[in-house]
């Protein structure tokens, strides 16, 4: 695995609006990818269980493609039932059904089941897995994350920054919506044991449907959290809070802060962006298969890949894509509906090397885009 280099913040922020400690900071837009507030946002951290996001986004891409399927039972290795707590504590040679291990990852954060799902989808090997974690995440636009396991256990090398967590969480929203239901599960009981999700928000904040919270020694305690409101649905992340109160009001105070300057049409704020990349906006780019007609202005291969240039919460939105895609690439990509109300720009039924190359030519013209097959 290829080893990164980051230098991470000795100190704590003190932000006074919040009268917190914390690392970093962002509240954005899921659907248009605008940041409205962000502190530190570029800055590297250990993101711990946050880590789990892309486990589960790897499933989710299992699952869409057919390779795994929710009622399959995984085995759990001896190497996974060694997994440090948080677990689920579950033995050597027993099996877990897809569908209860999502569940296992997503409300109790069991480190155990993130490694069964993480040898099962990759050759048996942890190590793999984190190798496809990283990149993955390249490939969607995370530039400043690296993964070394499948849980987010504490390893120096295993990093990554609130604006790619933010990044990697509207991926998971926009590309695969028919689960994001996961996220807002409040409650679990599995083998006559209940247990509840450490997102306090998902009680205590109108409109929070998800996502899923973190904590080790070193990276100290992460949130995300998501929710709707008034037609928006805003992501907050928190990065190397003091306790889980702290990153339970933070989170609560950035959301309700979006909210407020969505509804004042207050410009956004970023705060000590140490990267000369920092943005305030971004896109994450989709991943899902659907039977299309498109009309091209420029010939491609044929094939059985695809591009996909974004996820939109309206068709008017869609549609600008599509005439932004058009007029920058000389391609005509078609809009199609997907399950949680989007639209998806894609341009179907070409060959792999098109597809990169659209890709390629995508990021270098600023649009963002993601190929699936």
């Amino acid at each position: 695995m290829k080893k990164f280099l980051f230098i991470l913040p000795v100190l704590f922020l003190c932000n006074f609006a919040y009268g917190a400690s914390y690392r970093a900071a962002l509240v954005a837009d899921m659907d248009s990818g605008r940041v409205l507030y962000s502190e530190n946002a570029n800055v590297a951290n250990y993101p711990a269980s946050l880590t789990k996001i892309m486990t589960l986004y790897l499933t989710f891409n299992a699952l869409e493609h057919g390779r795994l399927h929710l009622d399959d039972y995984l085995i759990v290795s001896n190497s996974a039932a060694a997994a440090e707590p948080v677990k689920l504590g579950l033995p050597a040679g027993s099996k877990i059904k897809v569908e209860d291990a999502i569940k296992a990852v997503a409300v109790h954060s069991a480190n155990d089941v993130a490694r069964v799902l993480a040898e099962n989808l990759k050759g048996g090997k942890e190590g793999n897995f984190a190798s496809l974690m990283t990149q993955v995440a390249t490939e969607i636009g995370l530039s400043n994350t690296n993964f070394e396991n499948s849980s987010g256990l504490p390893d120096d090398d295993h990093l990554s920054t609130a604006r790619d967590i933010a990044l990697l969480s509207v991926a998971i929203y926009k590309h695969f919506p028919q689960y994001w239901k996961y996220f807002g599960i409040k409650t679990w009981t599995y083998n006559g044991q209940t247990y509840t999700n450490g997102n306090r928000l998902l009680t205590s904040y109108p409109g929070c449907d998800g996502m899923k919270t973190g904590f080790t020694n070193k990276s100290k305690y992460s949130l995300v959290a998501t929710a709707s409101r008034d037609g928006h649905h805003l992501i907050a992340v928190v990065l190397g809070a003091d306790n889980k109160d702290i990153r339970a009001s933070v989170a609560t105070s950035l959301l309700n802060r979006g909210f407020k300057m969505l509804e004042n049409g207050t410009e956004p704020v970023i705060i000590n962006n140490q990267n000369s990349t920092a943005n305030t906006t971004y896109a994450a780019p989709t991943n899902t298969t659907t039977q299309p007609t498109q009309t091209n202005t420029k010939k491609m291969s044929a094939g059985a890949a695809g591009v996909q240039f974004g996820a939109f919460s309206s068709y008017d939105a869609a549609a600008r894509q599509v005439k932004n895609v058009e007029q920058t690439l000389f391609v005509r990509p078609d809009i199609e509906r997907a399950s949680g109300g989007l639209y998806r720009v894609r341009l179907n039924n070409i060959s792999e090397s098109a597809a990169q190359d659209l890709r390629n030519s995508a990021t270098a013209a600023g649009i963002d885009s993601y190929v699936f097959h």
